[in-house]
């Protein structure tokens, strides 16, 4: 016996989720799936007029979901997804006054954004987009070539003797993910600064000593952001934006030592 359209529960999904994900849900007699049509961000107004009456949203972290969305959806909205590891753009309070479940992906991205931070370090400290744009525009040949052009600090150690300090702005699993990938050129200390609100105390945490211990660093601590601005060889930024974090690394911030790079 055929299930009535109207048991249905409508699913709104921003975004083509791909090959591997569409078939499984396009598979499900029990839902009325709508999915935005193009290949680049949904139009709000889209999004607007298709939640009416919607059971869940999925969505990217192009969209943004407010109270506007959430009355829009009406009183059947019971969850909403996000297909990202952050959330900012959905209004997390407005979800929780009605009652409607957030979903989002906080693994997915872990080691792959670990990689892309030090890409970019080596990139930054290389000036890889200096000299990339030298070769692109075809100019490297009548470039005159000097013995430290475009040498920058580099992300390794300049001798075994050298300790490096890594430095980090938030300290969840994509810092962690990326401190792993710094112990191979030369890093031996790890100084973060978290959330303050943080329910983690002090500096001298077991979990800090238990990471230490695993990478064979000689200490991981949590300190203030000017300790991690004087003692970082590299700073890496790797908390959620918004207001609390706005301009955090600023020119007092970058002042504190002379000699080092900022992501």
């Amino acid at each position: 016996m055929s299930q009535s359209p109207s048991l249905k529960h409508k699913i709104v999904v921003t975004r083509n989720l791909g090959p591997d994900v569409m078939p499984i849900l396009e598979g499900r007699t029990e839902i009325d799936l709508v999915v935005w049509p193009e290949d680049r961000a949904c139009d709000r107004e889209w999004l607007l007029r298709n939640a009416t009456g919607a059971a869940a949203l999925v969505i990217m972290v192009s969209d943004k979901i407010d109270a506007e969305v959430l009355d829009a959806a009406g009183p059947g909205l019971r969850a909403v997804s996000t297909m990202s590891v952050g959330y900012e753009h959905v209004d997390v309070q407005e979800l929780a006054k009605r009652s409607i479940a957030l979903g989002y992906t906080p693994d997915v991205l872990t080691e792959a954004v670990a990689d892309v931070c030090i890409m970019l370090a080596l990139m930054a400290g290389r000036n890889a987009k200096q000299t990339s744009a030298l070769v692109n525009e075809g100019n490297w040949p009548q470039f005159s070539w000097a013995p430290f052009l475009f040498c920058g600090p580099q992300l390794s150690a300049p001798s075994p003797s050298r300790q490096r300090t890594a430095g980090f702005i938030g300290f969840g699993r994509i810092a962690k993910a990326t401190l792993a990938r710094l112990v191979p050129f030369g890093f031996t200390r790890c100084v973060y600064g978290a959330n303050p609100h943080s329910t983690r105390q002090g500096s001298n945490d077991d979990s800090d000593k238990e990471l230490a211990d695993r990478l064979g660093l000689t200490s991981v601590r949590r300190v203030d952001l000017d300790t991690v601005a004087s003692e970082s060889d590299v700073v890496f930024v790797l908390a959620p934006g918004g207001p609390s974090t706005y301009h955090v690394v600023n020119e007092e911030f970058l002042r504190k030592r002379e000699e080092w790079v900022c992501w």
